[in-house]
């Protein structure tokens, strides 16, 4: 009771508007496939608590839910970067002011267990006191964009270092008359070399079979880098055109 009547004497400081009779706020603990949703109404009570799948059919239910309840202004989202993005973006879209709301601290926990229920009503709680400041990101237009192709770039970059490695590797390894043709050439020079040797069949115990599997696999191997290498030229083309367009 003192909790609930510190949070009615407290203004809200998440918005530049008070809060009125009927509104109530909203807390969510995430999942990656199952999100527990809590409503508080303005003096922290815990109006209900419940479980939805976190699809689009669960996003529909769980606001149909909340506007049973009351009219929500406030949100409050653990995870809104990862589980919670796509729940963040739904509620922005229908004028909620979402918050990110951090794990409730080890006393909060102590004090009333821990239950993805318990961690929904603390969300709600952080965003009804003011505790919760950092606004959820918007996670759409072209600044999602960026950071979508941003990843893949990344991605492309990180496999494509993974690759060469064992290329070179391979190649130490080698017959000298293998090296001797390869020596001297830069990477991109040796991956478009190695890129063209015939997959040849590899003979079982034959004089020639290890130069022939060694053959075979720095042709795998530069092939996969050349595939890599063609995503980033294409990544970055999109970035650029993107970056061009929105942010000349």
């Amino acid at each position: 009771m003192e909790e609930e009547a510190a949070t009615l004497t407290s203004t809200p400081r998440n918005s530049d508007r008070a809060l009125v009779e009927g509104e109530v706020v909203l807390g969510v603990d995430t999942h990656r496939d199952v999100h527990v949703a809590a409503v508080l109404s303005l003096v922290g009570a815990v109006m209900d608590t419940r479980s939805f799948p976190s699809t689009a059919v669960g996003y529909g239910e769980l606001w149909e839910w909340v506007g049973r309840l009351g009219t929500v202004r406030l949100a409050g989202v653990e995870g809104s970067s990862s589980y919670g993005a796509a729940l963040s973006r739904y509620l922005l879209a229908r004028r909620v002011e979402v918050f990110e709301v951090s794990r409730p601290d080890r006393s909060v926990r102590r004090r009333r267990g821990k239950t993805d229920a318990v961690d929904a009503q603390e969300a709600a709680r952080a965003v009804l006191s003011g505790r919760a400041r950092s606004r959820a990101k918007a996670g759409d237009g072209p600044v999602q964009c960026a950071r979508l192709l941003k990843l893949t770039k990344d991605s492309a970059v990180k496999a494509r270092t993974q690759a060469i490695n064992p290329l070179k590797a391979v190649l130490i390894t080698a017959d000298p008359g293998l090296r001797e043709e390869l020596s001297g050439l830069k990477t991109t020079a040796l991956v478009r070399a190695c890129a063209q040797f015939e997959g040849r069949e590899i003979s079982d115990g034959g004089p020639n079979a290890v130069e022939q599997a060694t053959r075979v696999v720095l042709c795998l191997l530069a092939q996969r880098i050349e595939h890599l290498s063609g995503q980033m030229r294409d990544v970055e083309k999109r970035l650029t055109e993107l970056v061009e367009r929105h942010f000349p």
